[in-house]
């Protein structure tokens, strides 16, 4: 297992390229929307602008340049947006 950097609308957390994005974002005290965990709604969308990711089969729909958090796993450091502010869990707030 690797450690990367993962960086989200600009903050940095550190990652790995053995989970998904969505369970290492949650880690890091990020809580970005999902619905399903397994591909099918498209709530966990959101753009890669750096690096790459194994994507793997999902049913929603996406669009070029964009990649599902709960379906992808890192393979480099990489840079990613979501279309609205990721809140920090309270967890992570008091720590």
């Amino acid at each position: 297992m690797s450690r990367l950097t993962i960086t989200v609308n600009g903050q940095k957390v550190s990652g790995n390229n053995d989970e998904p994005l969505l369970v290492q974002l949650e880690r890091a005290g990020l809580q970005p929307e999902y619905q399903c965990r397994n591909g099918m709604c498209g709530a966990c969308r959101c753009k890669l602008t750096a690096g790459s990711v194994e994507q793997r089969e999902a049913m929603a729909f996406v669009a070029p340049g964009e990649i599902l958090a709960c379906r992808s796993i890192p393979t480099s450091d990489l840079s990613l947006e979501f279309d609205y502010q990721v809140q920090l869990s309270p967890s992570a707030v008091n720590e």
